[in-house]
């Protein structure tokens, strides 16, 4: 009975010493990740850390790097089987955080390896919302061209195009109207995106922008063909 006892206790020190090795592994894996540490990356996944173990905050080490703008490590990660979906526990997923912080090269490899972007966080806000509102123009048209609407929206009834309206993003507003977002649509508070940018305040960066789609009265130009659309856009 002893004996089985002693063997059960080794065993059971055993396990826990393994147990121990691999969180281990995977806490270093995510400090190399935050610390841009690609060679100690590599040896990590070698040694068995698992690529999609995350801090206390839901963030892989994927999603590290992807803050970072660290396209090499992505790259390694993405390689070693990190799942390119796998969203923090504020449901932001890896795609989203490139389109906050504009690392479109980024992007674009997390949208060839598979990543979907069409998921929502916590506040119901799209890749394409967060590329919106930030003024990250080349990730809007790496979105639009994989297919994702121009007209995206978050809580409230809120656009992408009122987000870059109001924030003064002109390039980015100019291209989501190109691309069919509708200037007449109205928050849960019946204000358009026109309206909100003349809120903001702003009144530089006056200019003309032609719109496909049908607009009020109030903003059409003389031509149907090419109606035109003048915005005020403030700069935060």
């Amino acid at each position: 009975m002893k004996f089985v006892y002693c063997g059960l206790a080794v065993l059971w020190i055993f396990s826990s010493v393994s147990a121990a090795d691999e969180v281990s592994l995977n806490q270093q894996l995510l400090i190399a990740a935050r610390n841009d540490d690609a060679k100690n990356i590599s040896r990590l996944l070698g040694e068995g850390a698992a690529p999609n173990s995350r801090n206390r905050f839901g963030d892989t080490s994927l999603m590290l790097a992807v803050n970072a703008g660290k396209i090499d490590i992505v790259r390694t990660l993405i390689a070693s089987k990190a799942d390119v979906n796998l969203a923090n526990i504020k449901k932001v997923t890896p795609l989203m955080a490139a389109a906050f912080h504009g690392h479109a090269e980024i992007a674009r490899l997390l949208i060839d390896n598979g990543a979907d972007p069409t998921p929502k966080d916590q506040v119901s806000k799209t890749a394409m919302v967060y590329a919106a509102g930030e003024g990250h123009t080349e990730i809007v048209k790496i979105l639009l061209d994989k297919g994702e609407t121009a007209a995206a929206h978050y809580d409230n009834d809120l656009t992408a195009l009122m987000w870059a309206a109001a924030y003064g993003h002109k390039a980015t507003v100019q291209l989501l109207l190109e691309r069919g977002a509708d200037a007449s649509a109205k928050d849960n508070r019946g204000k358009t995106a026109l309206m909100l940018a003349e809120e903001a305040g702003g009144t530089d960066g006056l200019f003309q922008q032609p719109v496909r789609n049908p607009l009020p009265d109030a903003l059409r130009g003389k031509s149907r063909k090419e109606q035109t659309v003048k915005l005020n856009f403030a700069h935060s």
